[in-house]
C-alpha cells in the first residue's frame, strides 16, 4: 500500500510539474520590425463584420505573429444605441481618441485600422512587409502566475526611455446581438483585447513585469500582444504575440 502511495504521489508531482511548465510561454520577436495592427470596432456598427472577417482571416495567414500582431479594441461610444458591446471598454475609447486627436483629428470612426500608429485602410498584408526596418529584439514571458516578463533591446542606443504594453486576446469569442444595427446576427470575434496593460521600463536593456488575470487565459483560445514605445507617445517601436 506504502509503495503505491508513493507511485500516485510521484505522478501527481510529476504531472503538476508538466502542467507548471507548459504554463511558461514566451514570445519574441527577430530583430526586424513586426507591426502591430489595431482594429477599433463595435459590435452596435453594421459596418464593422467585414472588417472583423478579414481581421479573423489573419488567423490563417502565414505573416500571423512574423509580420503582424493584430489586437482588436471595442469601443464603447456605441452602446448608448441600443447594443452594449460584452467587449467594449472606455479604455480602448479613450485609445482610438488619442491617435485621433495625435493626427489632428476631433472625430472617431468604425471599424478603422491602424498600423504602427498611423490610419491604415488598404487591408493588405503585403503592404506591411515592404516596411520593415531593423529596430530591436523584443521578447515577453507569461509565467503561471500571470507574470508577464518583458526585455526589449533596441538595435540603435538611443537616448529614450521606454513603455511596455501587454494585451491578452481572446480568439474566436461569439455573440448573439439582440439589439442595435447588428439585430439577430451571430457574431465572432478574433484577437480581441480583453486585458490591456502598461509599464514604464527600466535598466541598461529595458525591462518590465507586468501581471495578467489567469482566470481569463484559456489554453487554446487565447493569445498574447506585447509591444513597446517611447514614453509618452502612441507608436509602437517593436510587437510580438503568440497563442498559449
Amino acid at each position: 500500500m506504502q509503495l503505491i502511495r508513493s507511485v500516485v504521489l510521484i505522478l501527481w508531482f510529476s504531472c503538476f510539474i508538466g502542467n507548471s511548465e507548459a504554463m511558461e510561454v514566451t514570445v519574441q520577436s527577430g530583430p526586424m520590425r513586426t507591426s502591430l495592427l489595431e482594429l477599433f470596432t463595435s459590435e452596435g456598427c453594421s459596418s464593422c463584420p467585414p472588417a472583423e472577417e478579414w481581421f479573423s482571416s489573419l488567423r490563417r495567414s502565414p505573416e500571423l505573429w512574423k509580420e503582424v500582431v493584430p489586437v482588436a479594441f471595442h469601443v464603447d461610444y456605441w452602446d448608448k444605441l441600443g447594443w452594449s458591446d460584452p467587449f467594449a471598454s472606455a479604455q480602448a475609447t479613450r485609445r482610438q481618441h488619442d491617435y485621433a486627436a495625435s493626427w489632428g483629428s476631433d472625430s472617431v470612426y468604425t471599424p478603422a485600422f491602424v498600423l504602427n500608429g498611423a490610419e491604415w485602410r488598404p487591408r493588405d498584408l503585403h503592404s506591411i512587409s515592404s516596411i520593415k526596418k531593423e529596430v530591436g529584439k523584443l521578447s515577453a514571458t507569461l509565467h503561471e502566475s500571470g507574470k508577464v516578463e518583458v526585455t526589449f533591446q533596441p538595435s540603435n542606443k538611443i537616448e529614450a526611455k521606454w513603455e511596455a504594453h501587454v494585451a491578452l486576446l481572446t480568439l474566436g469569442a461569439s455573440s448573439d446581438v439582440k439589439a442595435g444595427e447588428n439585430k439577430g446576427r451571430k457574431l465572432i470575434h478574433d484577437f480581441v483585447v480583453v486585458d490591456y496593460q502598461t509599464s514604464a521600463m527600466s535598466g541598461e536593456t529595458p525591462t518590465a513585469t507586468l501581471r495578467l488575470p489567469v482566470g481569463q487565459i484559456k489554453h487554446g483560445q487565447s493569445a498574447l500582444a506585447v509591444w513597446v514605445t517611447e514614453t509618452g507617445k502612441l507608436e509602437p517601436r517593436q510587437a510580438a504575440g503568440g497563442n498559449l
